[in-house]
């Protein structure tokens, strides 16, 4: 007889939270269906299906991909976030930004390129549009 329960414990947890603490180095790609909080240093690539946090203390280097980041420690790569990136004040980040919003508090460091969701459409579609539409466009 097929025992179904011993099946279900393998399957992995989406609501899962992973943590990477402070001193620890990890050297190569991660991928997570959960949430991650990183307080150590990951160099490497990074993709998350839920929410990623880097702590203050927290060093990430190499490219990231996530649903939603908050942001106060040191990124040195690109980031694509899906939805919601927050840098905090604490927040150092030097490469690229592909994100859907974006904050910025007050005294994070920033260096980079920033492109965002509704921005890369209009950017696209600016050059297909009709010499009649640009014109109606611009006059708003």
């Amino acid at each position: 007889m097929f025992d179904n329960s011993m099946s279900k414990t393998n399957t992995p947890d989406s609501q899962s939270i992973n943590l990477i603490g402070a001193g620890t180095v990890i050297e190569g790609d991660i991928k997570s269906n959960g949430d991650i909080r990183i307080d150590g240093t990951i160099k490497g690539s990074l993709n998350v299906k839920g929410k990623l946090v880097v702590g203050t203390s927290g060093l990430l280097e190499g490219e990231i991909i996530c649903q939603n980041a908050d942001v106060s420690g040191t990124i040195k790569a690109k980031i694509t976030v899906s939805d919601l990136l927050s840098l905090k004040a604490s927040a150092k980040l030097t490469g690229d930004i592909v994100s859907g919003k974006l904050h910025i508090e007050p005294g994070a460091n920033f260096s980079g390129s920033c492109s965002m969701g509704g921005i890369i459409k209009d950017i696209n579609h600016a050059g297909n549009q009709p010499k009649s539409q640009e014109k109606a466009a611009n006059a708003y």
